[in-house]
């Protein structure tokens, strides 16, 4: 949608356009008659009372706008019925037909007014031939086509010129996307092969099977789930709900028995949402931001609410509670769910901070 200012450009631009065009059927009107007309017309002319050219020049002027507002009133419909990028060559014909009927138009109910006003003479018409008058219509005829013609390069110039800008973006678009799909699947290797996550549950995993071994076992079958679902969903763009939930159990699992009450965790999803879609680890990515960056202590826990909400939405919030030492972050996790969903939908991520929360709302698909 074009913003006010570039409607307002536009506005000054068209209105430019049409005097330009005017000034340039007002003095090649007069051109065209200082050839067709002999000298003696002429002498004529300038020996007028200066009233009555004055009067001729307004009538001359009004009559060259009427021709121009006539010939692109007629472009402007034409262009909503038939398209020049559709239909070139009819578009062609039937454009030349209604301008020259619309001259003729415009000639005869010009001298039917005369006419009826009693044929007043402000200019000199004795000096007039037949052959004169017939060339003075042919050339209204051409200056009108001529009009026609200026108004269709402008547009068929205006359109190559749009084409040509939405061919680079659409370049610049792909090139992007292609730079973005290399970050995801990047980021994606690198979720799933992140050392220290995998040092940190091998760790968890040891203490375990010395303390609970049907504990050690559930996290062992807990770790394989996660690292499955990323191996078979990371690539995709996207999953249903109750599968990312499915994911986000078996990944809470861990996080639970790997920081203890430090976190909780209150997921609340409207069942009716299950079965909606969203780009998969999304979940994943919210909540390692939200322990990221903020305390776990089991006297003032972190708490993460993943709910839905009635616009179709997917809300993860957390209460801020700032580690001291801030984790360094580049922000590529949040950046890139962001991108895909520019890439997946028209809805986009909205993301809330205040003093007390951090929330993201992403829409489901």
């Amino acid at each position: 949608m074009n913003r006010p200012e570039e409607i307002t450009v536009q506005v000054k631009k068209s209105k430019l356009k049409t005097l330009l065009l005017i000034t340039f059927v007002f003095i090649g009107s007069y051109a065209s008659i200082f050839i067709i007309y002999p000298s003696s017309y002429w002498n004529a002319y300038i020996n007028m009372p200066h009233q009555n050219i004055i009067i001729d020049i307004l009538a001359n002027l009004f009559f060259c706008v009427t021709i121009l507002m006539l010939s692109l009133f007629i472009d402007r419909i034409l262009e909503k019925k038939i398209s020049w990028m559709i239909h070139p060559l009819r578009r062609l014909l039937i454009q030349i037909i209604f301008q020259i009927l619309g001259a003729l138009f415009i000639i005869i109910s010009l001298a039917v007014i005369y006419y009826l006003l009693g044929k007043p003479s402000v200019t000199p018409h004795a000096n007039v031939g037949l052959r004169q008058a017939l060339y003075t219509m042919i050339s209204i005829i051409l200056w009108s086509l001529m009009i026609s013609a200026l108004n269709t390069g402008d547009f068929l110039l205006r359109n190559w010129k749009n084409a040509t800008i939405k061919a680079a973006e659409y370049k610049v678009n792909a090139a992007e996307n292609k730079q973005l799909a290399a970050e995801i699947e990047l980021q994606s290797l690198k979720l799933q092969l992140d050392p220290h996550f995998v040092f940190n549950n091998l760790s968890v995993l040891s203490e375990l099977i010395l303390k609970d071994q049907q504990l050690g076992y559930d996290f062992t079958e807990n770790f394989a789930k996660v690292y499955r679902y990323l191996l078979v969903n990371s690539k995709k763009q996207l999953v249903q709900l109750h599968e990312e939930l499915q994911f986000l159990d078996a990944y809470l699992f861990l996080i639970k028995n790997r920081i203890g009450d430090g976190c909780t965790f209150l997921i609340d999803i409207d069942k009716s949402k299950l079965n909606m879609s969203i780009p998969p680890i999304t979940l994943q990515l919210f909540i390692e931001n939200a322990l990221k960056h903020n305390r776990t202590e089991e006297e003032n826990p972190l708490i993460i609410h993943v709910f839905s909400n009635e616009n179709d939405e997917l809300v993860i919030s957390n209460n801020l509670l700032p580690r001291i030492k801030k984790a360094p972050s580049t922000g590529i996790g949040l950046k890139n769910i962001i991108s895909r969903y520019a890439l997946l939908s028209d809805r986009k991520v909205s993301v809330e901070e205040n003093d007390q929360t951090f929330t993201v709302k992403v829409p489901l698909i």
